[in-house]
């Protein structure tokens, strides 16, 4: 029996159904350990002038204050991806830019007194002129974030591949749409948790946070803590409460808690509120878009220009700007178009800073590309999906121009899947009916091509040529994942992945028995890291899909090589050749006779009993991966920005209410191809997740600033979560196209629908209602504005 492709039950779940799970809030601490409070600005733009502390340590059980002045003595700003002077600590020095900046932070005997301290902390602001607006700020004339960078436009960089110029002058249809997506946030049910200690004789830091990488950020904080790599210990918890991008945002308080316990001379632990992570956690980037299509007479499109205008908050926070970047290399999306042209600018403003929300990037690119596809159709007089279907990539290997190298599948087949098992033409019958009855109802359309395993090197794109070779080649996505055997012939496997929740121990547990001829049950998988001892490199963590490519993948090869360092063991106890043995049913036997056989435990403690016979130690084995596609930006700014490239098409349909503005979601179908399946059970689920944070984005969700710069969504009262009961059914269709990349064959799954179904949504609006433009989120006011308008018109 093999367990790979198949619907195990997932192994994680028996401890979070008793409620035993090891969340960050629930690991233990020293008894001496204090609880930090943070006190944040009510400002969004204002200098500090003083901050005095007195009245919170005149309170009983408070033990110290950290201010910023701790910060300049201990930290240092963090590294930014682009050369300016801006400066960014983990503590406000001189100045806030944002509601929700940390200012001070009270270390108590308990949580409640550290509150109560920061009611009597003083601090004098003077208050100065904010800008929340992305298109005013990128303005000559607008006030500064950081009046030592000169301008609140950060990096402004231009791209051209093939030759763009010629194919707009020479194209029969010039085509645009602007498009404005706005922030949300990814908002799990557990927010950060940080525990840190200073060891004073060894000058170093050990730090336990419900971090979920990319460990890129290490050596960012490190460096902000002025402390060698291996000075910082780092530590994950066993359970995380969801993450879908967050909490990689944990990184700055990593610091500031670790600057916390160094002044406090005692451990330190904070857990962050809900309030707080509304307020001041991190959210999706807003972006502007002007995307212009040169299309021929009959729909195809031969070029494509951007123009984008990201909006990173108050700082350039690591990893951004990779929000705009992670997408770069395949901006033309699922459609063979020969020629392209881009412009990114990033822009600062008086808001939370960005960061990583799921599909990171994909939603803003996807919104702007399937709006325009759309547009195409209905500026020419053509099917939608027959615009699609004339322009989409035929032929793999397919290379993009800006470098994309789209590994396998076969999207105009995944199209016909769709359209033929989701039962298009009833949906149409049905768009037809509601028509002829008066109501208004769309079909909307989407294909996206899904990235994942992020190439390390993608970002240094926003870097000019020069820029680059002075600071070197980065490229490369290493994955890396041990697999041990213990005395009593017990497997343990380590991976690098931090598991937010998706069963990766579930899925490694499948492929390890698979290899060793065990059941699920039998392996342990061990998902927690700790810097301080296992196997890692910058690209660990949960990010861009990487596990079923990467993860699993060295997974596979490590367990592999145990097993042949096994079959070695067992051949000559058995008299045979290593490569004649099966294992299977937790027994080692030839293949030409079953009974002349040994169990499996016996052979996998033979090197801990009696190593002296063993051809080969076969204890342990931890194996690095990277794939050999990904290279570091060339000096035309081409880059494969990902290892591989899943594709999903959807189609809906939807009933606008006349009277309300309320949108049904009468049907959804979304078709994934993302390589060879592991666990069909545990990919749905990933599908499902990403649908309904998709359907949040589309109809519910935006992180709302007034003028002045005041935050008011802070609240779950405020900001428009869907629930269940909220979400629509979801049909989901399946195509397998192996990848050869990875060695499974095996894509990634997570982030799908969060690019594809908010434009899939904006798509039908626009064909129920027949109007050139739709922002997001579709709430019942705004549309029901539109429906107002169509009737004026």
């Amino acid at each position: 029996m093999t367990y790979t492709g198949r619907d195990v039950r997932r192994l994680e779940d028996a401890d979070l159904l008793r409620g035993t799970g090891r969340f960050a809030d629930d690991l233990p601490v020293r008894r001496e350990t204090l609880h930090a409070a943070i006190l944040r600005s009510p400002h969004a733009h204002a200098e500090i002038l003083s901050v005095d502390v007195e009245g919170a340590l005149a309170l009983p059980g408070v033990d110290c204050v950290v201010i910023g002045e701790d910060a300049r003595r201990w930290t240092r700003p963090f590294a930014v991806a682009v050369k300016t002077p801006m400066q960014h600590w983990c503590l406000a020095v001189d100045r806030v830019r944002h509601v929700g900046e940390p200012v001070a932070v009270a270390l108590a005997r308990d949580r409640h007194t550290a509150e109560d301290a920061l009611e009597r902390i003083a601090v004098r602001y003077r208050p100065l002129l904010p800008v929340v607006d992305a298109e005013k700020a990128a303005e000559p004339d607008a006030p500064l974030l950081h009046p030592e960078v000169g301008s609140n436009v950060v990096s402004d960089r231009a791209f051209r591949y093939g030759d763009p110029e010629a194919a707009f002058v020479a194209t029969a249809h010039r085509v645009s749409v602007t498009t404005r997506y706005p922030r949300n946030a990814a908002s799990p049910l557990e927010c950060f948790v940080v525990i840190a200690e200073y060891l004073p004789g060894e000058a170093a830091y050990e730090v336990t946070a419900n971090f979920q990488g990319p460990f890129a950020m290490h050596p960012v904080m490190a460096l902000a803590l002025s402390v060698r790599g291996n000075r910082l210990r780092l530590r994950t918890s066993p359970h995380s409460g969801g993450s879908f991008g967050a909490k990689h945002a944990v990184f700055p308080y990593v610091v500031l808690l670790a600057l916390a316990a160094r002044k406090a001379g005692r451990p330190v632990k904070w857990v962050e509120s809900r309030l707080e992570h509304l307020v001041a956690a991190t959210s999706a980037t807003n972006r502007v878009t002007t995307l212009s299509a040169a299309v021929d007479r009959d729909g195809v499109v031969t070029a494509l220009a951007w123009d984008q205008l990201e909006d990173c908050g108050a700082y350039l926070r690591a990893p951004e700007p990779a929000t705009l970047y992670r997408m770069h290399a395949n901006m033309t999306g699922a459609y063979r178009v020969r020629h392209l042209s881009i412009r990114n600018r990033v822009v600062l403003t008086n808001k939370t800073p960005s960061g990583l929300v799921r599909g990171f990037g994909g939603p803003q690119v996807y919104f702007a590309l399937e709006r325009l596809m759309q547009r195409i159709a209905a500026t020419l007089g053509l099917d939608p999906l027959e615009v699609i279907r004339r322009n989409l990539v035929q032929a793999f290997p397919h290379r993009c121009p800006a470098g994309a190298i789209l590994d396998s599948g076969d999207y105009r087949a995944a199209v016909n899947v769709a359209t033929e098992r989701g039962d298009l033409a009833e949906l149409r019958h049905r768009r037809d009916r509601a028509r002829s009855e008066g109501r208004l109802y769309g079909i909307g359309f989407a294909a996206v091509v899904e990235p994942a395993i992020s190439n390390m090197g993608y970002i240094t794109t926003v870097l000019s040529p020069a820029e680059r070779d002075q600071a070197g080649p980065k490229s490369g996505a290493q994955a890396a994942a041990t697999v041990s055997l213990d005395p009593l012939g017990g497997v343990s496997v380590a991976i690098d992945s931090v598991p937010q929740g998706q069963g990766h121990c579930t899925a490694t547990a499948q492929i390890v028995a698979d290899i060793f001829g065990l059941a699920p049950e039998a392996i342990r998988v061990e998902a927690a890291i700790d810097t301080g001892k296992d196997a890692w490199s910058i690209a660990a963590g949960n990010y861009s899909s990487r596990f079923a490519g990467a993860t699993a993948g060295a997974v596979h090869f490590a367990a592999t090589r145990l097993r042949n360092r096994l079959a070695g063991i067992a051949a000559a106890q058995l008299n045979a050749r290593p490569e004649d043995l099966v294992f299977a049913g937790g027994c080692v036997f030839a293949t030409s006779n079953r009974e002349n056989s040994l169990s499996f435990a016996r052979v996998a403690a033979t090197d801990h009993w009696s190593p002296a016979g063993s051809p080969e130690p076969a204890l342990r084995e931890t194996v690095f991966w990277s794939p050999s596609v990904l290279g570091a930006p060339n000096a035309a700014s081409e880059v494969n920005g990902s290892a591989v490239y899943g594709f999903v098409f959807d189609f809906c349909g939807v009933e606008i209410d006349r009277d309300t503005g309320t949108i049904l979601v009468d049907k959804y179908v979304s078709l994934h191809d993302a390589g060879r399946i592991l666990n069909p059970a545990l990919f749905d689920g990933q599908v499902r997740g990403g649908f309904a944070m998709a359907v949040g984005a589309a109809l519910y969700e935006r992180l709302v600033y007034v003028e002045d710069g005041g935050f008011v969504t802070g609240s779950l009262l405020d900001y428009a979560l869907p629930t269940a009961s909220m979400v629509p059914e979801l049909e989901i269709l399946h195509q397998e196209t192996p990848s050869p990349v990875t060695p499974l064959g095996a894509k990634g799954v997570a982030e799908g629908n969060s690019m594809s179904t908010p434009a899939c949504i904006a798509n039908a609006v626009a064909d129920a209602l027949g109007v050139a433009e739709v922002n997001l989120p579709l709430t019942p006011e705004r549309v029901l504005e539109m429906v107002v308008r169509r009737r004026g018109q």
